[in-house]
């Protein structure tokens, strides 16, 4: 199942079911909204139906409390970036202010002379939790959408912490929707694909991850209580590198979907 949630011109967000031509349905490219929120309670359909071209995607989900972000959590970013791999995990967290969604702008700050992406795999965690086994992840994750992990790469070499170059509003695209239906062994060999424009610059898999989806669902939760909606942002691949305004985003993650964005500059926003 994917949800997504959208708006209509002069509308409210709503949430909805997603239905592709790939899936041979009755409906190929439409979205059913649905009543309520399906992070918190069971949702009914509203009947209303609508052609995907016609609604305007929204992050599909803004988390209730954090974003929780995994560093250098693939071994070909961590040579690339030329640093030693961690001996025990790096975490960091994004404010839910920095959460946009499909086609809404990168905006760039003017406080960073180099911006870069991050095409990651983003988990949506469906429950409260805290202390879940590696072997009972499944039962707490709601499911997985793409993300763009957005850094000021420049800011983030100055500072010890990485709050300010990984927190700015607009650093946390997601989307475009939330699909339900893998299991986080079903997750574990995704190919992850990052496009500047239609130029390749990010081609990994999940399989090549340090960490897995499991064990990185019982660490975060072995710190922190981790809340419905709550993301979990599990590492980019090799390839990381610099956008300006004017060029687009693509993060396409295999049996999840792809996210797109454009940069601007804060001046033009």
């Amino acid at each position: 199942m994917r949800i997504a949630r959208f708006t209509l011109p002069g509308g409210d967000p709503t949430f909805g079911l997603v239905e592709l031509e790939s899936d041979a349905g009755q409906f190929p490219n439409t979205v059913a909204a649905v009543y309520g929120d399906p992070l918190t309670a069971a949702v009914k359909p509203t009947g209303a139906r609508h052609d995907l071209d016609d609604v305007r995607l929204l992050a599909p989900v803004i988390p209730r409390s954090k974003v929780v972000c995994m560093g250098r959590n693939w071994a070909d970013h961590v040579a690339e970036m030329h640093t030693e791999g961690p001996t025990s995990p790096t975490v960091f967290i994004k404010p839910n202010t920095a959460v946009i969604g499909p086609e809404q702008a990168i905006v760039k700050p003017e406080e960073t002379g180099f911006l870069s992406y991050e095409g990651e795999l983003a988990i949506v965690i469906g429950r409260i939790c805290r202390r879940v086994p590696a072997d009972r992840a499944d039962d707490v994750i709601f499911g997985y959408t793409c993300a763009n992990d957005v850094t000021a790469r420049d800011l983030q070499a100055q500072e010890d912490q990485w709050t300010r170059a990984k927190g700015f509003d607009t650093f946390c695209p997601l989307g475009p929707w939330i699909v339900t239906d893998l299991e986080a062994a079903d997750a574990s060999d995704l190919r992850i694909v990052t496009r500047v424009d239609d130029k390749v610059v990010q081609d990994g898999t999940t399989a090549d991850m340090v960490m897995s989806i499991p064990d990185i669902v019982a660490f975060v939760s072995g710190f922190t209580t981790l809340l419905p909606g709550d993301v979990l942002l599990s590492g980019t691949p090799a390839g990381v590198g610099p956008i300006v305004a004017g060029q687009r985003v693509a993060v396409e993650i295999s049996r999840v979907g792809t996210l797109t964005n454009p940069v601007v500059d804060e001046a033009g926003a």
